[in-house]
């Protein structure tokens, strides 16, 4: 097992979420009402069932968070969201290959009712994401951020909510 991985460190500059600091940080946010958009995410947690389903994964979670209804049965008489429901603009045999990039993740939300927005790091402010950060925070919305994982010390981008090779953390947000 000498290419196996099992959790890999967090880069020094991001705060464990279940360390003291992260639980401090955590306490820090709800009593500043900042927590309210994290609650409908955290009953909707999802593992990812693919390693390329990064992207599928944090949509699932989007979708049955923002209560969207797919419109057709998951299992028995469940309308849900699950990751082989999310076949639209891209075949899942090639998701499963490669995953999603950001386009076909928006394609994939509105596809399956979702309003989307996408904002890109090098056409956006970092006030325009703080602002996008407080809107999800306040319960409004949610926000599913890629990112360069070479600048977090791992490889190739993958959305901020399904990272599954790094433990949960803080990052910093400029």
């Amino acid at each position: 097992m000498d290419q196996t991985f099992h959790r890999r460190p967090l880069p020094e500059d991001t705060i464990a979420f279940s360390s003291p600091k992260g639980r401090v940080v955590f306490a820090e946010a709800m009593a500043a009402d900042g927590l309210n958009g994290y609650f409908p995410l955290a009953e909707q947690f999802h593992t990812q069932s693919e390693p390329a389903f990064c992207g599928l994964g944090s949509l699932v979670v989007a979708l049955n968070a923002l209560s969207i209804d797919p419109g057709r049965q998951w299992k028995g008489p469940w309308r849900w969201f699950s990751e082989e429901l999310l076949d639209c603009c891209v075949p899942l045999i090639d998701v499963r290959k490669r995953g999603v990039d950001v386009d076909e993740f928006a394609c994939l939300a509105r596809c399956n009712g979702a309003d989307v927005e996408v904002h890109r790091g090098d056409v956006s402010s970092l006030e325009e994401w703080r602002a996008a950060l407080a809107m999800a925070a306040s319960g409004e919305a949610v926000v599913v951020a890629a990112y360069d994982r070479a600048a977090m010390g791992t490889n190739w981008e993958r959305p901020l909510l399904a990272d599954w090779r790094l433990s949960y953390g803080w990052i910093p947000d400029g």
